[in-house]
């Protein structure tokens, strides 16, 4: 898969160096483990070119951002939308966009602002997840909480994510705890578990620290934690790590195994009149059947299978780099030749599909033959390459490719 054009792009880890100190070899001793602090001084920059006090207020003022994009919530309980949101005025039939003077109200009396979805809608935020997740391999989010002084957003709690926690202004106390259900998944939510979380939050934490601008907390999903801000307004950024895990490869072995299984003209044979499907007794020397087809597909399920599967769940987990419509179309006019360069994050992989091929990317599937699958195939890689004008302008128009000066650019 190909997430950055060229042959390093993706190995200098640009992303992930800004919020560790530690290299991808050393980050993964810890890696689902072990919570991190990492102090400012450790890192080569602070965050505030990524997100600060005024970018907050414009998203929350001028943007028009609707429902889901922002929560508000103190001590604990998130509010409904109706309390901070209103219709849109004149010309505009939206009945849920953020009130800004709700917003002005509710933070004065201590609630936090949770801005959702930033890897989307805030520039630099876009860039620097998108390089993250390609650094990673595993598709991430990012959320900011802007929290009053003295006020806790919510209380002990775990997520279903790793998280980084990127300190933009202000400070924060946090206190951690360890996991009262290790490696959780998205089906198992902290709110299950609450008693438990209760009893482990009370005891002595496991990591206490004071969140300074610039700094860094890697927190593992499963791992409980709550903070407070100190002082004067806080502002951090919580970068969310959806991980690949162990269960995505099982689902998609089972999913092969399966497709295996119904392939065979006797296992889709019908039950027999009058079955009650309900009776274990009954039920029982079918079952064996297809137990024995399934563990049999199993040992047979070809990994080349399995990582397609997982292939196209990466490509759909985050998008590429954005794409300007209108002034594409208008550079697809001028002489590309060599000029073309492949658009970043596109996840791009060449199959073949029968007699031709098939460039599968997060822009989508453009079909290629085989000359064409050879050169786009080098191209992708970062070799020098005769696209000629008229594949150029079909890479140009589909997403895959673009110009530079135009983002997006490689």
């Amino acid at each position: 898969m190909n997430d950055t054009p060229g042959a390093g792009a993706s190995t200098r880890c640009t992303g992930l160096r800004r919020i560790t100190d530690l290299d991808p070899d050393r980050l993964a001793q810890i890696w689902g483990r072990e919570p991190r602090h990492v102090p400012a001084e450790s890192l080569p920059a602070s965050f505030a070119d990524l997100l600060g006090t005024d970018d907050v207020d414009d998203l929350l003022s001028r943007r028009g951002l609707r429902t889901p994009f922002l929560r508000v919530a103190r001590d604990g309980r998130t509010l409904p939308d109706a309390d901070f949101t209103r219709g849109g005025g004149v010309g505009a039939a939206i009945s849920d966009q953020l009130d800004d003077t709700a917003l002005l109200r509710l933070f004065a009396e201590g609630h936090t602002l949770v801005l959702q979805g930033l890897h989307r809608t805030h520039p630099p935020l876009l860039d620097f997840s998108q390089q993250l997740a390609a650094d990673l391999g595993h598709p991430v989010q990012v959320n900011a909480y802007v929290t009053p002084a003295q006020s806790t957003g919510f209380s002990a709690h775990y997520d279903v994510h790793d998280v980084f926690v990127l300190q933009i202004a202000g400070e924060k106390r946090w206190r951690l705890h360890p996991p009262v259900l290790t490696h959780p998944l998205r089906d198992q939510p902290w709110q299950e578990r609450a008693e438990a979380i209760a009893d482990v939050s009370s005891d002595r934490p496991h990591l206490e620290v004071t969140l300074r601008p610039g700094d860094t907390l890697y927190v593992p999903r499963g791992w409980l934690h709550a903070a407070t801000a100190l002082g004067g307004v806080s502002t951090h950024a919580t970068v969310g790590v959806h991980v690949w895990h162990r269960g995505h490869l099982a689902e998609a072995l089972l999913d092969q195994a399966r497709r295996e299984v119904l392939a065979r003209a006797e296992q889709r044979t019908s039950l027999p009149p009058g079955v009650d499907v309900g009776d274990a007794d009954e039920i029982g020397d079918e079952v064996e059947q297809v137990r024995t087809a399934l563990l049999d597909a199993l040992a047979d399920v070809d990994v080349h299978r399995v990582a397609r599967t997982l292939a196209a769940r990466h490509r759909a987990g985050q998008r590429p780099a954005p794409v300007p419509p209108v002034a594409t179309v208008t550079a697809a006019d001028e002489a590309l030749g060599e000029r073309l360069r492949p658009r970043s994050h596109l996840a791009a992989r060449i199959e073949r599909a029968g007699e031709t091929h098939l460039l599968l990317s997060r822009a989508g599937r453009l079909r290629l033959d085989e000359e064409e699958a050879r050169i786009v195939g080098r191209w992708l890689e970062g070799e020098p390459v005769e696209l000629g004008d008229a594949l150029a302008r079909r890479l140009l128009l589909a997403g895959v490719g673009t110009l530079p000066g135009l983002p997006g650019a490689g």
